[in-house]
């Protein structure tokens, strides 16, 4: 078995800015990688170290892939060791607090001993059709969005002035809960600590042949979670019926439409998307 690209997207969400999404894609592995937004200075060489991370992390994965060592976890534990070595040897400065780590969500599927193994972090994450047409969710991207949409409402003006606003007047907050991020007890992300692998959560799946699979980033996925366009049915017959790039067209326009964030409170007005299309084949 193996997969085969059928398409893919990546969409900046501000096209001045980096792209903090990455993807890569191999005969028995695919993944979406997403970095988190930095809250602090970045510490890498380059214009963002979210879109390091996610750059870095994706390489490094598909390298480990296909040279097929080990099981799952070993090859991300192989990723976030290569993310280390590399981020204590090029980084200006040892982070003094955890949000100013790079770190970004992952969702990583891979073909071994005929059954795919998912591996993620954060709001990343998959869909899978199968042949009958049944629908299945890996991951909590689209549970995870919600409640993050859920907290920005919370914290939006008496007016409703949310969007952009919101997340500069709310740093603070959001560092402190980014300091939470990667310590026991806590929720953990892909990071520059080879630890971080032990805390990825993992799913076997089965596999069909002639499966579609797609996995995105949460600005993707915002189609179902922030916007309600679709249901995870719907949106995968969308991409059947019409392709990725029109979804993204779609998702750009109905973004376009509340810049403000008043129909929709989101800390971003665009958030970057990206989605890879594959099918499993023999």
């Amino acid at each position: 078995m193996q997969f085969k690209l059928l398409e893919s997207l990546s969409l900046p969400g501000d096209p001045s800015k980096p792209n903090e999404d990455s993807f890569s894609h191999a005969s028995g592995f695919a993944c979406v990688i997403d970095g988190a937004t930095v809250l602090g200075e970045n510490l890498m060489p380059g214009r963002s170290d979210a879109q390091w991370i996610a750059q870095f992390g994706a390489r490094r994965l598909r390298a480990h892939a296909e040279a097929h060592s080990g099981s799952a976890r070993d090859m991300l534990r192989a990723a976030a060791a290569d993310a280390e070595k590399s981020f204590t040897a090029l980084r200006k400065r040892a982070p003094e607090e955890t949000y100013e780590t790079p770190l970004a969500s992952l969702m990583a599927l891979f073909i071994r001993a005929g059954a795919l193994d998912a591996l993620w972090f954060g709001d990343c994450g998959a869909l899978i059709k199968s042949p009958d047409g049944a629908v299945s969710v890996v991951g909590e991207a689209i549970k995870s969005r919600a409640r993050e949409r859920s907290r920005v409402s919370s914290l939006a003006e008496p007016d409703g002035v949310a969007g952009t606003t919101v997340r500069e007047k709310f740093l603070p907050a959001l560092r402190v809960s980014r300091n939470r991020v990667n310590k026991e007890g806590g929720d953990w992300l892909f990071a520059p600590h080879v630890k971080c692998a032990d805390h990825a959560k993992e799913a076997r799946l089965p596999v069909h042949l002639n499966s579609l699979l797609l996995l995105a980033s949460d600005g993707f996925f915002a189609l179902v979670s922030d916007y309600g366009r679709y249901s995870a049915e719907g949106l995968m017959s969308a991409i059947e019926k019409g392709g990725l790039a029109a979804l993204g067209n779609e998702l750009r326009a109905i973004e376009a439409a509340d810049p403000k964030g008043l129909s929709f409170p989101r800390f971003k007005s665009s958030d970057d998307a990206t989605a890879v299309l594959l099918s499993l084949t023999a």
